[in-house]
């Protein structure tokens, strides 16, 4: 069995979950702050970039960071690009952890309109999709944002979403479409409805053979997505953190028994750069643990 084809079957049927390693420019140093590196610890983009690199390497290199509970990871592109102890990070992820990568593609979000922020344009994506199969990609992820119930703005969010999509899976690579809903909406509950009725429009129109994954906000209704997850065109429905701690996120995807996380700030919660390889590898375990626990 090809690589392709074992990832997609891990994607499909793999115990565990997705990890969101892919923070970019505007994250980073938030991301940073909650790992214990303040702005003043570095100076300038590069030095900011590289302790982030730093971080997710030893998140990467961790003990429990496998395909025993994480079957996944989603990648920044500058991390796609660099090495982890000398080798190429998709490389080492697949061949030394058995986890698959995969790469956030969007450069991120207009400003509101709708109810919604669309994702901004993305010049350059064939190249790019080309660079990331050669690399060993998996897949895609691409971020859009919910903030209101608005039918016009979700019709027009999906059908971004499903479009970039297409493009995708041209290049030979499975995307992961994330129409994130805010859980902080006022209008969370019926935005998810109109969300979930959209997507599942969009999905039965796709031929035969095209395959997409979904992440979601955990939604309000207990196995709202449960159809979507079942559907013959996509192969896993993920779940993002979106803001919730790892304790709430980990008890709301408990019940959503057709979802899998794919967690980022949840992820490394607690973690701290000034931790002892075994303080971290302890935390880092514990993190892991609870979110595989709610993903099975």
């Amino acid at each position: 069995m090809s690589d392709l084809n074992t990832m997609r079957e891990q994607m499909k049927s793999g115990a565990g979950f997705i990890a969101a390693l892919d923070q970019s420019g505007g994250s980073t140093p938030k991301a940073l702050s909650l790992y214990g590196v303040e702005p003043e610890d570095y100076s300038g983009e590069a030095e900011m970039f590289r302790a982030m690199h730093d971080m997710r390497a030893r998140i990467i290199l961790s003990g429990d960071f496998t395909s025993d509970k994480v079957i996944g990871a989603i990648l920044f592109e500058r991390t796609m690009n660099d090495t982890i102890n000398g080798k190429p990070v998709a490389e080492l992820l697949w061949h030394d952890r058995g986890v698959v990568p995969f790469l956030k593609i969007d450069k991120g979000l207009e400003d509101q309109t709708d109810g919604v922020q669309l994702m901004k344009p993305m010049p350059g994506l064939e190249a790019l999709l080309q660079e990331a199969r050669g690399k060993g990609i998996f897949g895609t992820k691409e971020r859009s944002v919910v903030h209101e119930a608005d039918a016009q703005g979700i019709a027009a969010i999906v059908a971004q979403q499903f479009e970039v999509g297409a493009t995708v899976t041209a290049a030979g690579l499975v995307p992961i479409l994330e129409p994130e809903v805010n859980i902080h909406s006022e209008t969370k509950a019926e935005a998810e409805d109109m969300l979930e009725a959209a997507i599942a429009a969009h999905l039965d129109a796709l031929p035969d053979g095209v395959d997409v994954m979904l992440k979601l906000t955990l939604p309000d209704q207990p196995g709202l997505y449960d159809e979507l997850a079942q559907h013959p065109r996509v192969l896993r429905v993920v779940a993002l953190s979106g803001g919730y701690s790892t304790d709430d996120a980990s008890a709301r995807l408990a019940q959503n028994k057709h979802m899998i996380a794919s967690f980022s700030r949840a992820l490394t919660e607690g973690l701290n750069v000034g931790m002892s390889d075994a303080e971290f590898d302890a935390a880092l375990g514990s993190n892991i643990d609870k979110i595989y626990r709610a993903s099975v």
